[in-house]
């Protein structure tokens, strides 16, 4: 059993969409960030830089106990080593789809995060801090729609990779981006957005927190 400390956040869906994909039994502890309840002392002992995800495993490979994970790229390659599955047994394969989650990890997430921050969550609008966090997330999609000119997926088959990003591609109109002018990532979205593991994942959302936003509607 599995259980995840979760909010309803791109990085809390990466590790959703996993569990859902693969059926292993978990338990959502919420964790709701508007309330600082990341803080708990409790929470903070599973998850030392205060955020969301964490697990604890309760039935680890090694047999010794439970065990913690924290960092959602972190949680996936646990999860993905755990199982056998997302993640490529080729080796050259395997090392694309860790490139690209740590790229996720290190480019796409907080420039995003930072483009959420400043344009919809900020009190001050500062129109340079805007535009500069719109570009760069607009330059990311550009990388991104350029991977996926001949592939199905960042890693050829659907990884650990993809559920790395999908979530906060998800969130492209709070970036103020249009999907329509990436057709390759668009795609690749829609595929995604149509696995009923993900609809199952994002289905989870409005049990937690009725603020927050499910799959966009494409139309």
């Amino acid at each position: 059993m599995i259980d995840l400390y979760y909010w309803t956040t791109p990085n809390g869906h990466k590790v959703t969409l996993f569990l859902e994909e693969t059926g292993l039994p978990y338990t959502i502890k919420p964790i709701n960030i508007a309330k600082d309840e990341q803080f708990a002392p409790d929470f903070l002992k599973i998850s030392p830089n205060n955020r969301i995800p964490a697990i604890v495993d309760h039935e680890p490979e090694d047999g010794q106990g439970p065990v913690s994970v924290f960092e959602s790229g972190a949680i996936l390659l646990y999860l993905a080593e755990k199982t056998g599955q997302f993640l490529p047994a080729d080796s050259r394969k395997r090392l694309q789809a860790l490139e690209w989650l740590f790229w996720q990890m290190g480019g796409l997430g907080p420039m995003a995060g930072q483009n959420h921050h400043f344009g919809v969550f900020a009190a001050e609008k500062i129109p340079y801090a805007i535009e500069r966090y719109v570009k760069e997330t607009a330059r990311l999609y550009g990388v991104l729609n350029k991977r996926l000119a001949d592939r199905e997926f960042i890693a050829d088959e659907y990884s650990i990779a993809d559920m790395a990003c999908f979530p906060w591609i998800a969130s492209y109109k709070r970036q103020q981006q249009n999907l329509d002018d990436f057709p390759h990532l668009a795609r690749w979205f829609d595929a995604i957005a149509a696995r009923p593991a993900t609809v199952r994942a994002y289905g989870l959302v409005g049990h937690y927190n009725d603020k927050a936003v499910g799959l966009p509607d494409r139309g």
